[in-house]
């Protein structure tokens, strides 16, 4: 409840609370601008630091293909060249064939359970 006996305030008091008013005002834009400010400069460097991340990943994952293709070429001349020597031995004779169907078979038994 307002005091019965309010007198009004002289014009230079209500020209200081309304100049202090604004004074307030302005000092809020100003931060908010500022803060908005700081944040766009927040998010920009969140973007380069995600782009630079990316970068490095692709770089690695790049690398990661180049071992591996390396390495499978490797892999692959090497059974090329095993391949090449089983060749120019001839075709198995009788006895390798046999020795190997019982190895078949011994293996085939020992994986199902039933005999060789």
């Amino acid at each position: 409840m307002a005091p019965d006996d309010t007198q009004p305030l002289p014009v230079d008091a209500v020209e200081a609370a309304i100049m202090h008013v604004l004074q307030a005002e302005a000092e809020a834009r100003d931060a908010v601008a500022n803060t908005h400010g700081a944040a766009q400069a927040i998010d920009e460097a969140a973007r380069e630091r995600a782009r630079r991340i990316g970068l490095a990943a692709d770089r690695r994952i790049a690398a990661a293909r180049a071992a591996f293709g390396a390495k499978t070429v490797a892999e692959v001349g090497a059974l090329d060249a095993q391949a090449a020597a089983l060749d120019a031995e001839g075709p198995p004779e009788s006895d390798e064939i046999a020795r190997v169907e019982r190895a078949v078979k011994a293996l085939a038994a020992s994986m199902t359970g039933g005999q060789a």
